[in-house]
């Protein structure tokens, strides 16, 4: 099992770290290399002992935000205090700049959107019209301005658009809800450092917006429902008021889930009177229309009702629009 642990740290330190957090790719090298941090983690179950959830873990529990010999220590002296907070916990990051890349999708829509996220985590990607966009091209000069209408938000979300920019325009949600297997509040105090702990070290800005976003939410809750998606959107899909067009997003989070439960959540939203929008990584679903080469797509999947829109970030910091079929088309 510690194999496993090893492969997994030395993967992160590798490939995803680097160029986010530096401090991360030194922890997560130090568990590749060290076989007693790798015992602890190796009785972490495997769902719950992805790196940045066992740092965010250890961060909440004390330990600083300082080299490897030192989280180390903490770590092997707070063994169980870490083993059962990670068992108790789920990566939950929630992060608003992923609108950017989404709202391309959310502008094809029209009318008044009933917004529903699924993994909501405290909702922060609720709110698409109460952010602030600034896209801008490669060089960081500003292609295109969006403001509410009552003025530059506290949330200002800066993504960069490769090549075409299609007509954007800011969406009129008149219903925002979530479904997630343990929602946060953003008038929390533990919630609001749980999702703010989440953010890596290093990554300028972030948690700035993060906390910007969780005020908004808590001004404004939106109606949050704790439990499985597949046991809990029906009816939370009954709810939402008439006459509004009911959207329904998964961002980043059928990543998450095994591959049988997956299926079935795609299949069930699809057969929902809803459009749906989502953000994943390209071999992780088979309803792209059209299909694409896993192999040559950068980044990931941003699709409309399964139909291909945008490469984009993960977390929506740059993305290209891609669709097939042109801007907006019916």
């Amino acid at each position: 099992m510690t194999d496993a642990v090893r492969e997994r740290y030395a993967r992160f330190a590798e490939k995803e770290a680097p160029g986010r957090s530096a401090l991360y790719a030194e922890w997560a090298a130090g568990v590749a290399g060290d076989p007693a941090v790798q015992r602890v983690l190796a009785r972490i179950p495997e769902t719950r002992r992805q790196p940045p959830l066992v740092f965010a873990v250890t961060r909440l529990l004390g330990a600083a935000l300082d080299g490897f010999p030192g989280w180390r220590e903490f770590v092997l002296r707070n063994a169980d205090a870490v083993v059962a907070e990670c068992s108790a916990r789920s990566l939950q990051t929630n992060e608003p700049l992923r609108l950017a890349a989404l709202l391309p999708s959310l502008s094809e829509i029209g009318g008044p959107i009933a917004l529903l996220e699924v993994g909501a985590s405290a909702g922060l990607c609720l709110y698409p019209d109460r952010y602030s966009y600034r896209f801008t091209d490669g060089g960081g000069a500003v292609r295109l301005s969006l403001d509410p209408q009552d003025g530059v938000s506290p949330v200002v979300l800066e993504s960069r658009v490769d090549g075409e920019l299609p007509a954007l325009r800011l969406p009129e949600i008149v219903w925002r809800a979530g479904i997630d297997l343990a929602p946060l509040d953003a008038r929390d105090v533990d919630d609001r450092r749980w999702l703010q702990g989440l953010v890596w070290p290093g990554e300028t800005g972030r948690e700035q917006r993060i906390a910007a976003a969780l005020d908004i939410a808590a001004a404004d809750p939106p109606l949050l429902v704790a439990g499985d998606a597949l046991d809990r959107l029906e009816a939370l899909v009954a709810a939402a008021p008439p006459g509004a067009t009911l959207v329904i997003t998964t961002p980043g989070v059928l990543v998450h889930l095994p591959r049988a439960a997956r299926s079935a959540l795609v299949a069930r939203i699809r057969a929902l009177p809803a459009r749906w929008i989502t953000i994943d990584p390209p071999a992780l679903l088979d309803v792209w229309d059209p299909p694409i080469d896993a192999a040559d797509w950068p980044g990931f999947v941003v699709a409309l009702d399964g139909r291909v829109r945008a490469a984009a970030d993960p977390l929506g910091a740059w993305w290209e629009w891609r669709a097939a079929d042109g801007p907006h088309a019916p």
